[in-house]
């Protein structure tokens, strides 16, 4: 079995990412590894919105905050590791958060992803979408989905 040096946790800070978090640190502490922790931010076009225009600085603003507050989930996250002896760094990108993940995950040469899975069905799955199962998809490495009901 291959050694495993790096983990990435690929976190929308949702109550979900929390059992995916604690079993990516599980993997961390017994095979040493270091972890990474994604979240993506997605890009904010301008656009035309029910007939009301909404400027691009008023984009730009938006993502801004948005990336602040990522920064601040992120940092918090980190702290909380310090304790736990882990190696870990977080980083944030731009973009479609599937591709992204994967993306830096080939780039990194990561040895398994980490994900959490929010389990939606139905409707909200159709219209949400899965991260999860796109990135299993997409994924040269191993990817390891942990459910959000544990």
């Amino acid at each position: 079995m291959k050694q495993i040096r790096l983990v990435v946790h690929a976190s929308d800070f949702s109550s979900a990412s929390r059992p995916a978090l604690r079993k990516a640190v599980e993997i961390c502490k017994s095979t040493r590894a270091r972890l990474l922790i994604i979240h993506a931010v997605a890009p904010t076009p301008p656009l035309l919105t029910d007939g009301v225009y909404i400027m691009p600085s008023t984009w730009d603003d938006i993502a801004k905050h948005g990336r602040r507050a990522a920064e601040r989930r992120i940092a918090k996250i980190l702290q909380g590791l310090k304790r736990s002896g882990v190696r870990a760094e977080g980083l944030i990108v731009q973009g479609e958060a599937a591709e992204q993940i994967v993306r830096v995950a080939r780039a990194r040469h990561v040895d398994i992803l980490v994900v959490g899975a929010h389990g939606r069905t139905g409707f909200s799955r159709s219209f949400v979408g899965s991260v999860a199962e796109r990135v299993m998809a997409i994924a040269s490495c191993p990817v390891l989905t942990v459910p959000a009901r544990r």
